[in-house]
């Protein structure tokens, strides 16, 4: 009996709704946001030079993202070494596009990267890149839920 129609994150003709990858990417996003926001603070408040701050921004952004899936996966009941390898698995590729995207808008926006937590011109670039990102990695996220990669690992947990 064929059942990889079952599968999670797979439907009959292995393809994912608009609906799941849309809950993965806002899944990956909040884990996102918070870190890349909370290292651009951090960086800019002690006045640290761009790459710096970009460096400590994608490297929360990181861990964040991965820490929302972790927890979720450990709440399962599942170890702690299978559920890191369920996080990684589950988000590697979602955080690396939205990452890939937000800062690239962020830096190619004029003035945006010397701003400061005050500029308007700081938070429109940072949520700017974020909205981009989101429509960007939807359809990446989508595209790997139907084949049973990316998000469609952590659904067997829950």
């Amino acid at each position: 009996m064929d059942h990889t129609a079952h599968e999670p994150g797979k439907h009959a003709h292995g393809t994912a709704s608009w609906g799941t990858a849309v809950k993965a990417t806002l899944h990956c996003l909040t884990g996102c946001a918070i870190g890349e926001i909370l290292g651009m603070v951090i960086g800019t408040s002690l006045g640290w030079a761009n790459v710096p701050t970009m460096v400590l921004a994608i490297g929360l952004a990181f861990l964040f993202g991965y820490s929302f899936t972790l927890f979720a996966v450990l709440r399962s009941g599942v170890g702690l070494k299978t559920a890191i390898r369920i996080a990684l698995a589950a988000d590697t590729v979602s955080i690396a596009v939205m990452e890939l995207v937000d800062n690239a808008i962020i830096a190619l926006t004029p003035g945006a990267m010397d701003a400061h937590l005050s500029d308007g011109l700081f938070w429109s670039a940072l949520l700017g890149g974020f909205a981009v990102a989101f429509l960007i990695t939807t359809p990446v996220n989508k595209w790997m839920i139907g084949r049973g990669r990316g998000h469609a690992v952590v659904h067997a947990h829950h």
